[in-house]
């Protein structure tokens, strides 16, 4: 019983560590990014749709390496595609 009450405070612990992860800087980003891809979707030319998605990307960048990396899941992917 002892081992179990244990066992749990312990991922309690550590899920509010993971949680605490996200810099409110990082979540505003987040949400500016999230907007801009939302817009880029309904943009009229493909040219205008890249330019969109390469400022979320940018931002998303920015909001990453302004929390010191301590939130990476939002990096964007810079390797080119493959040809």
């Amino acid at each position: 019983m002892r081992k179990m009450i244990i066992a749990s405070l312990s991922a309690v612990a550590l899920l509010g560590v993971a949680a605490c992860g996200e810099s409110a800087e990082d979540a505003a980003a987040e949400r500016q990014a999230d907007s801009l891809e939302e817009q880029a979707e309904q943009a009229p030319a493909e040219a205008q749709e890249e330019a969109m998605e390469n400022e979320a990307d940018r931002i998303e960048q920015e909001a990453g390496n302004a929390d010191g990396g301590m939130t990476t899941e939002n990096m964007p992917n810079t390797v080119p595609p493959a040809q």
